[in-house]
């Protein structure tokens, strides 16, 4: 299954909540996780962004509803990038190189 990598930043209301509610965190992932996605792993960091996701969906359809759904509620705003593992880019990049010289050749 494809995996993400979602970067989110709470707003004002989002953080008023995780101050009264930490637990809603653990919350959310399991909201997410009826949509079909999985968290895989999850962190709180300093810096322009507050946690980093990696989470795995059956497609960007539905990693953009899961965006949209949690970015509605105003407490949060989401970035989410398509994530590929290094060995399957690699393997692409091959081919592409292998369709050069076939072409190279013709």
């Amino acid at each position: 299954m494809p995996i993400y990598v979602m970067l989110s930043s709470l707003t004002d209301d989002g953080m008023e909540t995780l101050h009264k509610h930490p637990e809603r965190i653990k919350e959310v992932n399991a909201e997410v996780e009826r949509f079909g996605v999985k968290v895989l792993h999850q962190w709180a960091v300093l810096g322009p962004y507050d946690f980093v996701n990696i989470v795995e969906a059956p497609d960007n359809e539905t990693i953009a509803r899961v965006s949209v759904e949690l970015g509605a509620r105003g407490t949060v705003k989401l970035m989410t990038m398509p994530a590929i593992p290094i060995d399957d880019f690699i393997a692409r990049l091959r081919e592409g190189q292998e369709e050069k010289e076939e072409d190279e050749e013709d």
